[in-house]
């Protein structure tokens, strides 16, 4: 798949998934395309399919054995990410009244830019949860909007733009239409009665489509690319790796941006209770298991930072990866991201083997670095592991900011180390 191609179906990945809920239903639904199948956590795991998947929530583990494996000889190459996003998540009771105005009672998601979600037209998507237990995903078209104050009526936001999380990010959905209630619109989106929803999920998102722009066409834009970015081309390269010795597994995790701790997010047991379950269906035993993971190791793959043209200072200045030269390795010498000596040659094998450039990322020292699923499941599964991602600025955004040739790239590296570099 050439760059362009590539980066035309994430951004129809990017539309089909407005949440968390949304991605792992749209991985399952092309990989049911491609032949795999869905495997029922309730349902004792079998060495049949070859190709399977799990999903929990928000999240999705996938798996292909090899025809004709040896389990006693085999490992398991895994890559991560994950499927949630900052955004504004609705509350229990999301709708507000006040001065005429019907709004959405709204609480903060992770860390997001909160001037980004100013002036955007929002759309609502997640699960609604029936009272027999269904689950309904919904996306609404775009119904709400966060309006910025005027300057007329503020001066400082000339200087300084302070926004109160609680009074300032409260979008609007109506005006002077009492009788509507924002929870029964979204429940006659999804088809539902009211009195049908025991509980929900959801969150604010944006509505414009993703563009490819600029003089040569080189840049991408796109809510979410931290990080559909590495999920779409994780599911790429799972689809498309030629088949080894080893098991490949896809893991895309929820809820990283509220630090992972859920029960389908990287610090819980998801990965590690599919891995033992499968490990289990091919035969082997509790020695057996901890001498596959010997075996193992993964690429934990999430966005990274691109050196800022207007914010040079932030950056390490013999660090400075740019877009469309390459997915970064990333390293911290703190371990919030898990690369060493071991696993670094190990991504590097696979840019080698595919072709790809690849650039190293580490934070200036002055500055703050962030974290990703990596070491939380280096503690968790105890295999080789490093981190990876695109480049990308404006991360956290409403409207991030990637190169054309980074996401392809990744997704080629990605294939190669399935397929045995």
């Amino acid at each position: 798949m050439d760059a362009r191609a590539h980066i035309d179906d994430l951004a129809a990945f990017v539309v089909a998934s407005p949440s968390s809920y949304h991605a792992a239903a749209e991985v399952a639904r092309r990989l049911d395309a491609a032949g795999f199948t869905a495997q029922a956590e309730e349902d004792a795991f079998t060495d049949e399919p070859r190709g399977g998947y799990v999903v929990r929530d928000g999240a999705i583990v996938a798996w292909h054995v090899p025809s004709g494996v040896d389990a006693a000889r085999a490992g398991v190459r895994i890559v991560g990410a994950h499927t949630d996003s900052p955004a504004l998540k609705l509350k229990p009771a999301p709708t507000s009244f006040g001065l005429g105005w019907q709004q959405a009672a709204v609480e903060v998601y992770g860390g997001p830019l909160p001037n980004q979600w100013l002036d955007r037209e929002l759309g609502v998507a997640g699960r609604l949860i029936t009272t027999t237990g269904e689950q309904r995903l919904v996306a609404t078209p775009a119904w709400l909007r966060v309006p910025q104050v005027a300057p007329h009526l503020d001066r400082s936001v000339h200087e300084k733009l302070s926004l109160d999380r609680q009074a300032h990010l409260r979008p609007v959905f109506s005006v002077g239409r009492p009788d509507l209630d924002l929870l029964e619109l979204i429940d006659a989106e999804a088809g539902l009665e009211a009195d049908d929803v025991a509980g929900h999920d959801l969150i604010c998102h944006p509505t414009e489509a993703p563009a490819v722009f600029g003089p040569t066409e080189e840049f991408f834009a796109s809510a979410r690319l931290d990080n559909l970015s590495s999920v779409h081309a994780g599911l790429t390269a799972l689809l498309a790796a030629d088949e080894g010795d080893d098991i490949t597994v896809l893991a895309c995790f929820d809820h990283e941006e509220v630090g992972s701790s859920s029960r389908s997010g990287a610090a819980g047991p998801l990965l590690e209770q599919v891995l033992r379950r499968l490990a289990g269906a091919l035969g082997l035993d509790d020695d057996g298991w901890f001498r596959l993971l010997a075996r193992s190791s993964c690429i934990s793959a999430d966005a990274g930072h691109a050196v800022h043209p207007n914010y040079p200072h932030l950056h390490d200045p013999d660090h400075r990866p740019l877009l469309n030269a390459g997915p970064l390795l990333k390293h911290n010498a703190n371990l919030r991201y898990t690369s060493d000596a071991a696993s670094s040659a190990l991504w590097r094998r696979a840019c080698d083997a595919a072709g790809v450039p690849t650039q190293d990322f580490v934070s200036n020292n002055a500055v703050p670095c962030g974290s990703t699923i990596g070491p939380m499941t280096a503690e968790r599964l105890g295999v080789l592991m490093c981190d990876v991602g695109i480049p990308l600025l404006s991360m956290h955004s409403t409207r991030e900011l990637a190169g054309v040739r980074d996401p392809g790239w990744l997704a080629a590296a990605l294939t190669a180390y399935y397929a045995g570099a």
